[in-house]
């Protein structure tokens, strides 16, 4: 069986994109998912200065392992102010001192959602041009806008959307 890591860059509790991040990653057949919770990646804000009194933070390096360890990483990030959040950006910055190819070479479907109508389309843009340079073998990519009208009980509503997003993952081989 294949590891799938969900991961909702936001760290808010509710947050949307985690929820868009684990539907997508439940729709990979014969695969267990383990969702990662930014908020469990809790780390001071990135400096060299602290990487230089006190090393790699502890919970970078588990981050950065837990990437290490899937088959397929499923990504869906939050945009706060038209780029990442910055609960997402930190945890980024610590694991890139690991190594800047942070991703590992891992294929990975890209998401973003928002309550808007565009459904986080502009920090979805930023990521599909950065991470292939941090290691991201990106496989596909899907906006969700409106995510309140279009997602319910923890499934897509609208059936367009829906189809959209199980062709871009049946094209993903694991």
């Amino acid at each position: 069986m294949k590891k799938i890591i969900a991961i909702g860059g936001s760290s808010s509790r509710n947050s949307i994109n985690k929820q868009l991040a684990i539907y997508a990653a439940n729709l990979f057949e014969n695969a267990a998912v383990e969702v990662l919770d930014l908020n469990d990646y809790d780390m001071p804000v990135f400096s060299v200065d602290r990487e230089k009194e006190n090393g790699i933070h502890p919970l970078a390096q588990q981050f950065y392992d837990k990437i290490g360890s899937a088959d397929c990483i499923v990504l869906s990030l939050a945009e706060h102010n038209g780029a990442y959040s910055a609960a997402f950006k930190n945890v980024l910055d610590w694991a890139s001192r690991i190594n800047a190819k942070t991703f590992q070479q891992k294929p990975m479907l890209l998401l973003a959602t928002s309550p808007g109508a565009r459904g986080g389309a502009t920090v979805l843009d930023i990521a599909l041009k950065r991470f292939p340079f941090q290691g991201a073998e990106v496989k596909g990519s899907f906006s969700l806008p409106s995510f309140h009208e279009h997602f319910k009980d923890g499934k897509i509503v609208n059936s367009e959307y829906e189809q959209e997003l199980k062709q871009i993952v049946s094209t993903i081989t694991l």
